[in-house]
């Protein structure tokens, strides 16, 4: 399943930090933060099919959290496709609300407290 060329840009990314990850020259992947009102929002997390599997994916998130708490936002959230759930139940996230669908794929809300960095080198989680 392809992405719409309308749904590539969502006329927010000129308000978003942009994070991307390089190898050599190239990118292989990237996300973003939105920052609306208190709401700091993680969006637009992918890696290229032939680096998956390498971590980077939890790289980009760990890296994406810590810039949300350097800014003040202890509280992350974002839309996950269904299908990535576990992904980010991994990285601590947790799941509110009902499915939606967004772009024509199932999504869910998820939320994340706290992060090592943001309490001075000790995790919130337990």
């Amino acid at each position: 399943m392809g992405i719409q060329e309308s749904n590539v840009n969502d006329c927010t990314d000129y308000a978003c930090a942009h994070l991307v990850a390089y190898e050599d020259d190239k990118p292989v992947g990237t996300g973003r933060i939105l920052i609306f009102g208190d709401d700091y929002i993680i969006g637009r997390v992918a890696v290229l099919k032939s680096h998956r599997g390498q971590h980077l994916g939890v790289g980009i998130m760990q890296t994406l959290i810590d810039a949300c708490c350097q800014m003040g936002g202890e509280r992350q959230i974002l839309h996950a496709q269904t299908h990535a759930r576990g992904f980010y139940e991994k990285l601590g996230f947790t799941a509110y609300g009902e499915e939606f669908e967004e772009a024509g794929i199932p999504h869910i809300c998820m939320e994340h407290f706290g992060n090592v960095r943001c309490s001075g080198g000790k995790s919130h989680e337990t």
